[in-house]
């Protein structure tokens, strides 16, 4: 049996709740080992979805993590990570877990999750800011940084727990035979409180990025006002690599990158130690040059809380304290950044203290969230579906930005293009608040484009024209998942996301 075909298989030793329709029924396996336990077996049509998006997380596939492709991004991302691992958890639940535990093997003494963990084996020059461009194990010692991997000191989406969680439960077997949850629990709490603690820096409750590419959507319009205070670093200071892979129409402006590298270099010469807004890093810096409540970043923190009380309950305790402090934030996610009279929430700069009224996806990302005012949700939905956004109408996928926004780019990265990671969000948001109907055009929708667009990192929102790079493991890791539905439809389910407690607390 080749790779591939051991990849795809599917081992079943009960009904699987997940398995599309029209799988094939499967027969009972031995269980000699974890590595064993891994395998699933089932045939499929030569070709398929399914094969070819399995074949494209094998392809990126280094031994101990996937990389997002093997051209532009050729190290290990964090929640790349992570929405892989929900897709690899159909094909192979002990890569899944090895995918998380590879990741969260870099994290940083004080609890951060580096946003990449670079591969010594890539040369320098693949990809900018580079190992010697962060210089983690010197610069970031004071706040722990490992010392036998490089890694960046910025942080991506807490997507991890909800994926860890996901995981264990696609196999709770071999989950405990690997001990899988009690290792990955302690770690997991460290990068909450990482967030919750060191992160709130508004002093509302909600944790802020100190760079735009820490909430993942790297250069969304809802970033311009910040970043028009920072000095860009002069254009003879850098190379960007990202532009031997992709066109430069399609990406950041070098304005925009020469701003991103003056933030990070800052960042770094402060020993990646984080401020509350308004004080002083070393040196006299101001640390307030870019302090941002994103609705997205801390939606997923809300969620992965949720998660991580389903986590606690399964190693014995009960999860209610992090079940109410998810509540809590959600709480303040709707004190602070939801805007009633637009229908949706906004990103809020700290240091000039109000929401930045730019319509961007992110916004619309706490759909995810059980806990979320029903009002507020059904305002949501509204507004996904309205001229803004143009899901059902307009639109094949909901679109990054605003359809009439001033900034809105069809192929410019994240001021248009549809992204197959929060479009997947948003699916699931929808059928958590019981808009199945429209969850499944979703469905139908991003199962379609990622076939056509050759599993593309992102793609035109109207057309569906495939942007950036191709064979994107994120696209084809939640293709999968989605090809994994239940018969009844019955995905994104409170359970799933890990609502509802009882009883002590693992912290």
């Amino acid at each position: 049996m080749d790779r591939t075909t051991q990849l795809t298989a599917r081992r079943t030793e009960r009904p699987d709740p997940v398995l599309i329709a029209s799988s094939p029924p499967a027969t009972r396996r031995d269980e000699p080992g974890p590595a064993k336990a891994a395998v699933r077996e089932t045939a499929r049509p030569a070709g398929s979805l399914h094969l070819r998006a399995a074949e494209v997380l094998e392809g990126n596939w280094t031994g101990t993590s996937t990389v997002p492709s093997r051209g532009l991004y050729p190290h290990q991302w964090s929640w790349d990570s992570a929405f892989i691992a929900i897709g690899l958890r159909h094909l192979s639940p002990l890569r899944a877990q090895t995918e998380l535990e590879t990741l969260l093997g870099a994290q940083w003494g004080d609890g951060r999750v580096p946003h990449i963990v670079f591969n010594p084996s890539v040369p320098l020059d693949a990809y900018f800011p580079s190992p010697d461009f962060w210089r983690s194990s010197t610069a970031g010692r004071s706040a722990g940084a490992p010392r036998t991997v490089q890694t960046s000191g910025i942080v991506q989406p807490p997507v991890h727990a909800l994926a860890a969680w996901l995981v264990h439960v696609a196999d709770p077997g071999l989950s405990r035979a690997r001990s899988f949850l009690p290792r990955i629990y302690p770690r997991l709490a460290a990068w909450h409180r990482y967030l919750l603690h060191r992160r709130d820096l508004g002093g509302g409750g909600l944790a802020s990025v100190v760079h735009p590419w820490e909430q993942g959507m790297d250069n969304a319009p809802s970033w311009d006002a910040p970043l028009a205070r920072v000095a860009p670093a002069p254009a003879r200071s850098f190379r960007r690599a990202d532009l031997d892979h992709g066109a430069a129409e399609d990406r950041p402006t070098d304005l925009d990158y020469g701003r991103y590298v003056r933030l990070a270099a800052d960042y770094r010469d402060g020993g990646y130690a984080d401020h509350p807004t308004g004080a002083t890093g070393s040196g006299g810096r101001r640390a307030d040059g870019f302090a941002v409540e994103d609705p997205a970043f801390n939606a997923l923190l809300i969620a992965s809380e949720h998660a991580l009380a389903r986590i606690a309950r399964e190693l014995g305790a009960t999860g209610t304290a992090r079940h109410a402090r998810a509540e809590r934030l959600t709480a303040a996610l709707v004190d602070r950044l939801w805007d009633p009279a637009e229908g949706m929430f906004f990103c809020r700069d700290l240091r000039a203290d109000g929401l930045i009224p730019e319509r961007g996806v992110s916004g619309l990302v706490p759909l995810l969230l059980p806990a979320l005012p029903r009002g507020t949700a059904d305002t949501l939905v509204a507004t996904l579906h309205g001229p803004h956004f143009g899901l059902g109408g307009a639109t094949r996928l909901v679109p990054s930005y605003d359809l009439a926004g001033h900034a809105f780019d069809p192929h410019r990265y994240w001021r248009g293009p549809a992204w197959f990671n929060t479009n997947w969000l948003l699916e699931r948001g929808l059928r958590v608040h019981g808009e199945h109907a429209r969850a499944q055009g979703l469905r139908g929708a991003l199962l379609e484009t990622a076939d056509t667009s050759g599993f593309a990192e992102y793609v035109d929102p109207y057309t569906g024209e495939a942007c950036g790079a191709l064979g994107f493991s994120w696209t084809a890791a939640l293709t999968l998942d989605l090809l994994h539905e239940a018969p009844d439809g019955a995905r994104g389910t409170t359970r799933e996301i890990g609502e509802g407690t009882e009883g002590g607390d693992l912290r």
